[in-house]
């Protein structure tokens, strides 16, 4: 039993084609199997794939938009106070040329040149940045996909409305992050309790792992590490953790049963039964470590 908060897990990498959604689907269908009340958040917006893994009946969606401004320019003194306030230079403005326009697919709804107007020339309209929805798996465990719009700029809105829709009451919560370190990662990330960064033993894992670790080093966020393809590679990926003090989480050996098991959108765990144990440990692990002071296991 939790205190009422769910114990929630991010498994993110710093770059995609790693295993990250391998994964996360991999642990989510371990914890299901056990009878565990779980959710697995798609987080990734702007690729959600983890519905392919699972047979699901949607039972929600729901329309995630945001406010962007409407100038009228019959009010507009063409002062420019809205393009300087603009952090994302939405507002295209030409003073000599007494035009100005809002470029919608850089806003972020922010609000800051209706702000700065002085005369009433800004209003706004909802303008929509994609979808959230939610899929029964069954009576114990639920999958949040968020998927964001064509030309839309940022899916931080998306995650944030996905991650708000867990239920109170469910026990554990396992996000699936987006690739990379930049602003949906770190969105993603600063909502968990506990980070698991999948990596390859290469130098581009490696490169990939420091960013990734640095980053939550600066939001203060605990993280572990699942390599995979262990067997590939070379050892400076080990010799990183070993000086950073990183817990090595699974080693996941590279497999052709298991590269066809997903690439067949099939879980893993089918053709390789011991991994299902492992992941088992793998959450045990964590649960041990940052489940009983936060959330009383």
């Amino acid at each position: 039993m939790t205190n009422g908060e769910p114990l929630k897990i991010a498994i993110a990498s710093g770059k995609g084609g790693t295993g990250k959604t391998f994964v996360a689907t991999t642990l989510f269908h371990t914890l299901i199997k056990r009878g565990l009340q779980v959710t697995l958040v798609d987080c990734d917006a702007e690729a959600p794939n983890v519905l392919e893994f699972f047979n699901s009946g949607k039972i929600w969606e729901e329309e995630v938009s945001h406010q962007v401004p409407v100038i009228d320019t019959e009010k507009c003194v063409f002062c420019g106070k809205c393009h300087e306030y603009c952090e994302y230079k939405a507002i295209f403005y030409l003073p000599t040329m007494k035009v100005i326009q809002v470029m919608e697919e850089l806003c972020h709804g922010c609000g800051a040149c209706s702000y700065a107007c002085e005369f009433g020339a800004i209003a706004e309209k909802p303008v929509s940045l994609g979808v959230v929805s939610g899929f029964l798996i069954n009576e114990n465990s639920t999958l949040i996909e968020s998927r964001i719009n064509i030309g839309v700029m940022s899916p931080v809105p998306l995650i944030k409305a996905a991650i708000s829709k867990i239920e109170p009451g469910i026990a554990i919560a396992l996000f699936d992050s987006p690739p990379g370190t930049s602003c949906p990662f770190i969105q993603t990330a600063a909502r968990a309790d506990f980070i698991v960064l999948v990596t390859e033993p290469t130098p581009f894992g490696l490169s990939d792992l420091r960013q990734s670790v640095e980053t939550l080093r600066q939001i203060d966020k605990p993280c572990g590490v699942i390599i995979n393809k262990a067997s590939l590679g070379n050892r400076d990926v080990y010799k990183y953790l070993d000086q950073e003090n990183i817990p090595l989480l699974l080693e996941i050996p590279f497999s052709r049963e298991i590269a066809t098991a997903y690439s067949s959108g099939k879980m893993a765990t089918e053709a390789v039964p011991a991994l299902e144990e492992q992941f088992l440990q793998v959450f045990s692990t964590i649960k041990m470590n940052y489940g009983n002071s936060h959330h009383q296991w």
